[in-house]
């Protein structure tokens, strides 16, 4: 049963594929629950279910069986539309691969999330962003201007912008150097305790697991163990 103070339940998720004509189990019943603010790292080998779990609590996938809640809304009673509305209002994402819209420049990224909503005006808020990122004079830089770490930073801003409940990051530094995956974490940590979001990632990264509050681990599509 879903509590005010839990942002994410997962009941006996699992999510069974089709390959090769033979049924492939990506996640076997895994179950888990996360408090509002809280950080939380999943972890596990790669093939371990990581990122398809984060999709579906993050609506973008159904399950096979199971359920997700997101702050009190079950997501398996909505249609695709419905799931979509949640994620604009609920959700932000940070990507491996920064998806970043080439055409745009780095101010009118940030600000695609409010203008998919209606809003108006929103181009202060968006250089707010890009100057807390340090990127207030990257406004019209196009992607393919910025470096990597840039990227990375337009897209947390862009992340940021709709002020969300829950933010999701699928290896958020996985295709950065060590250094400027530590200036990512630090920013990503900083505007998360500002915002008191709850922040769910999966990496690889052992040390960034490790600034979270809460690690779950996965093996072969199964919860093996998790700190509470």
């Amino acid at each position: 049963m879903n509590t005010p103070n839990i942002a994410l339940s997962a009941q006996n998720l699992t999510c069974i594929y089709t390959s090769g004509g033979r049924p492939l189990t990506v996640l076997d019943r895994v179950t888990f629950s996360i408090p509002t603010g809280q950080t939380c790292a999943i972890v596990g080998p790669s093939g371990s279910g990581k990122t398809t779990l984060l999709g579906l609590c993050a609506g973008l996938d159904r399950p096979t069986s199971g359920a997700v809640t997101l702050y009190g809304v079950a997501l398996d009673s909505l249609d695709e539309d419905q799931r979509a509305a949640i994620r604009n209002e609920y959700v932000g994402f940070v990507f491996q691969s920064f998806q970043l819209i080439p055409t745009l420049t780095a101010i009118e990224n940030v600000m695609v999330p409010l203008e998919l909503r209606g809003e108006t005006g929103v181009f202060d808020h968006a250089k707010e962003l890009l100057d807390r990122v340090g990127l207030g004079d990257r406004l019209t830089h196009y992607p393919a201007q910025l470096s990597g770490g840039e990227q990375q930073r337009v897209g947390i801003a862009r992340a940021f912008i709709n002020r969300p409940r829950i933010l999701f990051a699928d290896e958020p530094t996985g295709n950065l150097d060590a250094d400027t995956s530590q200036t990512i974490v630090d920013l990503l940590f900083d505007l998360n305790r500002e915002s008191g979001t709850t922040l769910i990632l999966v990496t690889h990264d052992h040390d960034l697991a490790a600034r979270t509050q809460r690690v779950i681990r996965l093996q072969g599509g199964a919860l093996i163990d998790r700190d509470d």
